[in-house]
């Protein structure tokens, strides 16, 4: 093989594993950050519902922001440490059926960032990607809260059926209008406020 092809060749190996490095360390910034920001939202802005232990909770707008622009691993992370986090410090110990929900919740709205994450980092969050990361966020709402937190409530702490699934459902319905419309609006801000250089985004 030529001496500049094989130069080339280490060239982009080089540029790709610097990209990547780069991308690996603001995803992890960006989990920390998010992860914080869910807890402290968790903790202090919520609303309560007439069904116990349910709230209207904000910070489901921050994971699906992050899960959005991060992907799956990174949702998944922000909502799960920033909940275990909230409930350590609120209550001494955690509730691990919903801690489980809320990072699955996020980590479904993730698995939208592949296909909406680009066009966000150039300025376009229009009804396509709109519609696409609402579809994943209704779904991830629905798989955390219809089905992952009532039954791992009942394995883990027997707790009674019709209860679980009364605080699921009103979970579901009230996560998913914040994870929607909160989440929504962060990402159309930062599309809108996005200047390709300098700002904490997957692909710089």
């Amino acid at each position: 093989m030529p001496k500049n092809e094989c130069y080339n060749i280490e060239c982009y190996q080089k540029g790709v594993m610097i990209i990547m490095n780069k991308s690996s360390t603001r995803t992890i910034v960006a989990t920390g950050l998010g992860a914080a920001l869910f807890m402290v939202l968790f903790m202090f802005v919520k609303v309560p519902s007439p069904v116990p232990e349910t709230n209207l909770q904000i910070a489901y707008g921050v994971s699906a922001f992050f899960a959005a622009l991060f992907g799956p691993v990174c949702g998944f992370l922000v909502a799960f440490i920033g909940h275990a986090l909230n409930d350590f410090i609120a209550y001494g110990s955690p509730w691990w059926s919903w801690i489980v929900a809320s990072g699955v919740s996020a980590l479904v709205t993730g698995l939208a960032s592949s296909k909406i994450a680009p066009s966000i980092e150039e300025g376009v969050f229009e009804k396509p990607q709109i519609t696409t990361f609402v579809i994943y966020t209704l779904i991830g709402q629905a798989v955390a809260w219809i089905i992952c937190a009532p039954v791992l409530d009942i394995v883990l702490y027997s707790e009674p059926v019709n209860l679980v699934f009364t605080q699921g459902a009103v979970a579901f319905v009230l996560d998913f209008i914040c994870a929607g419309i909160i989440g929504g609006l962060l990402l159309k801000a930062y599309a809108s406020g996005r200047t390709g250089k300098g700002s904490l985004s997957k692909n710089g």
